[in-house]
């Protein structure tokens, strides 16, 4: 399957979209300055001393790329142990450093909100009531032309 296929595939029909009722941990990715948001949504099953993530499901307010993004990279994320989520996130945010700012936004934000689930599932193992994390990117996804009209 090429690339153009596979992004519109995930497209028309995004995997894992929705909630996750067996979640054990949420996160969000969000931007502050247009208010689009990704939620994730991970249950986390611990096997031996590696917990990995079982299933993993996202919702979005956001455009058409954060949707593709939210389907691949937890299509991704889905069977990796924590420090394979932390490996993923960490590769996807370096390769996002060579797109510009407003291409690797959307993207960033889905990165940031497996990065938060993941890291409130840590918290949540001493303490079960620890409140969801939000991580905000850093830029924006507004394109250059939009911001001068």
């Amino acid at each position: 399957m090429s690339l153009d296929n596979m992004v519109m595939e995930h497209m028309m029909n995004p995997k894992n979209y929705g909630t996750l009722a067996s979640a054990n941990a949420e996160g969000m990715g969000k931007n502050p300055l247009n208010g689009e948001k990704v939620a994730i949504y991970i249950h986390v099953k611990e096997d031996e001393e590696k917990p990995y993530i079982d299933d993993i499901a996202f919702q979005a307010i956001g455009c058409t790329t954060t949707i593709v993004a939210g389907s691949m990279l937890t299509e991704e994320a889905k069977g990796l142990t924590l420090d394979g989520a932390r490996n993923l996130v960490e590769a996807t945010m370096k390769l996002l450093e060579k797109l510009p700012e407003e291409d690797a936004a959307c993207s960033e934000m889905v990165a940031l909100g497996i990065k938060a689930a993941v890291d409130t599932y840590e918290k949540r193992k001493e303490d079960r009531e620890y409140p969801m994390i939000t991580y905000q990117i850093e830029g924006t996804c507004t394109p250059k032309e939009e911001e001068e009209a």
